[in-house]
């Protein structure tokens, strides 16, 4: 089997995103977006999927963050669409729970090729950094449609924002896991009644 990986650059007047992306491997990351909180997030994204990223973003952050994280997801969307590919062998679907102290995630997501989120999650601007809270949901939706993923996120329950995102991102990544690991039985097999899950 060939390794999954894809490199994807993004540049416009407003941002330059450049993104490489392998799912086989280990959970190394390298990324620097110039927001720590986001960073933060994206680390967990890496580190609980064993996808090994690297993102480097830079853009007008001078008028807000919101170029930066909507187009970053937009790159990272497609990089991991270019990984799945057609998609032969994988699980395709895949959930997850993580807790972080008091709060807990869900996390279902189905590479079925059709983009598209719901998210519940609970969300507010303190403790997260200079990072508005608005553009998790914002983010997460680009990422979504660009990947071609059926992504519904939730958060149980949970006081502190800092450990509500993080939650989130953590089954998030659990969920893409599993949803995007081999399946040892259906090696070469698309996993649709339609035969693709390509659109």
């Amino acid at each position: 089997m060939k390794t999954r990986r894809s490199e994807q650059d993004r540049k416009t007047a407003e941002t330059n995103i450049q993104v490489k992306m392998n799912i086989d491997g280990s959970g190394v990351y390298d990324i620097d977006t110039g927001n720590g909180m986001f960073d933060h997030l994206l680390t967990h994204l890496s580190k609980h999927s064993l996808i090994d990223l690297t993102v480097k973003a830079k853009g007008d952050t001078e008028i807000g963050w919101h170029h930066l994280v909507e187009d970053t997801g937009i790159v990272l969307g497609k990089a991991l669409k270019e990984c799945v590919g057609d998609g032969a062998g994988i699980n395709r679907m895949g959930y997850a729970y993580a807790p972080l102290d008091e709060a807990l995630a869900r996390t279902v997501v189905d590479f079925s090729g059709r983009g598209y989120s719901v998210l519940e999650l609970m969300l507010g601007d303190i403790d997260m950094g200079d990072l508005p809270a608005d553009l998790v949901r914002h983010f997460l939706e680009s990422f979504a449609r660009e990947a071609g993923c059926n992504l519904n996120v939730e958060v149980l329950s949970g006081l502190n924002n800092h450990h509500k995102a993080e939650a989130a991102f953590k089954s998030m990544a659990k969920a893409i896991k599993y949803a995007i690991s081999i399946d040892e039985r259906q090696i070469g097999k698309i996993p649709s009644t339609k035969g693709t899950i390509s659109d």
